[in-house]
């Protein structure tokens, strides 16, 4: 079994940007997002106008938190072999209930792909407003770097 991260999230979080397990690379390292083909850090430097692919993990971590967005990931756990999220077996999901109380002033959900996009409805129930985004993954090659970025925008709005 493997076990994600911890959410990167503060009191002053109003946004969580949300994938759905981290990938080989990311375990390996323990940072969010570590395949260096993966855009999630060159789309959200982009559209914070922030150097965050120049900086170091933890930087990257503060940088994001200052403008109130936080990353999580919809599993708390599962098995996989491989980085696909088509692999995800025995998946175990996050206690989101409890995120209210590091987050209080979380008030949006934007989920990194299609997969971690189907508990989107469950997220609006609860009364977060939602938006499911093309997948930063090296694996998602359907759209280039500027189509995903115009849509990725839409987490300041």
């Amino acid at each position: 079994m493997l076990c994600g991260f911890p959410p990167a999230v503060s009191a002053d979080t109003h946004t969580l940007v949300l994938g759905s397990f981290p990938g080989e690379a990311s375990l390996a390292a323990t940072q969010y997002y570590a395949h260096p083909r993966n855009q999630f850090w060159r789309l959200l430097g982009a559209v914070l106008e922030e150097p965050l692919v120049e900086l170091p993990y933890h930087a990257r971590l503060d940088r994001l938190l200052t403008h109130g967005i936080g990353v999580w990931d919809v599993l708390a756990a599962c098995e996989r072999e491989g980085s696909l999220d088509v692999a995800i077996r025995n998946a175990t999901p996050n206690d989101f209930a409890s995120l209210r109380a590091h987050a209080p002033k979380l008030s949006k959900v934007c989920f990194n792909g299609k997969t971690a996009g189907r508990f989107a409805p469950v997220i609006a129930e609860a009364g977060y407003t939602t938006l499911v985004l093309p997948s930063s993954s090296p694996a998602n090659a359907m759209l280039s770097f500027d189509q995903k970025l115009r849509l990725w925008r839409d987490i300041l709005t």
